[in-house]
């Protein structure tokens, strides 16, 4: 990463701008081990030299792409879950806004997840919000004792499969809505929460996605900056 001197001066920050919004492009075409540093500091318009000057490597490079999106979707869920106390509700609808992000962002939820790397361990900042949500499960004794453990990882898990399987296929709404309420049963039963509770969170989940409003796919990530470059 850049040093704060380093973005704070003006060349630098262009510089770094150039680069992240190349590695973008590049990344929603391909993985990363597929791109060169050639490829990213070629498509900047910008020397190899000064691509090391804010990145030790392009894996590095990478992951600040992909955590820059996912602190996006972290901001939408946190938009989402306002006022909601349930901790299993919550879970759920950090979920519904992945799966709605894919559905009308899909060219960034590829980018995420291709960019994104190392975001499993428990205390990553990133993953904060579903470990307190779990946590208030297990406190509550609403989830068996395993979730204490390993319940962050098999929730953001489900969240990333949910991603991948609306990209992958690209769904009518009312398909991803129903797809969202079987991983949101199978996943709450999973942590121990109560089959009937699991299913009425599900439902009124897949119900909120399927009346929300869609978004022309991309459109706006067209001409919105990447999160993070300024």
């Amino acid at each position: 990463m850049a040093s704060a001197a380093t973005v704070s001066n003006p060349r630098a920050a262009r510089t770094r701008a150039a680069l992240l919004s190349a590695g973008f492009e590049l990344l929603a075409q391909r993985p990363i081990d597929a791109i060169a540093i050639d490829d990213i500091v070629t498509r900047a318009g910008v020397a190899k030299g000064s691509f090391f000057n804010h990145f030790s490597d392009k894996h590095g490079f990478a992951n600040a792409i992909g955590a820059a999106v996912r602190d996006e979707v972290e901001q939408r869920v946190g938009a989402a879950n306002a006022g909601v106390t349930d901790p299993a509700e919550r879970l759920a609808g950090g979920m519904r806004v992945a799966v709605d992000y894919a559905l009308t962002e899909r060219e960034r939820a590829i980018v995420m997840l291709r960019g994104l790397e190392l975001s499993t361990g428990l205390d990553h900042d990133l993953n904060r919000g579903i470990r307190a949500d779990i946590e208030a499960l297990v406190a509550a004794g609403l989830a068996r004792p395993e979730a204490a453990r390993s319940g962050m990882r098999f929730w953001l898990g489900l969240c990333n499969v949910a991603m991948l399987n609306v990209i992958e296929r690209q769904p009518p709404r009312d398909d991803a809505a129903e797809r969202l309420r079987e991983m949101l049963v199978l996943g709450l039963c999973g942590l121990g929460v109560d089959p009937l509770r699991a299913q009425q969170v599900a439902d009124a989940s897949a119900a909120r996605l399927r009346a929300s409003a869609s978004r022309p796919e991309d459109a706006a990530a067209r001409t919105r900056p990447i999160p993070g470059q300024g």
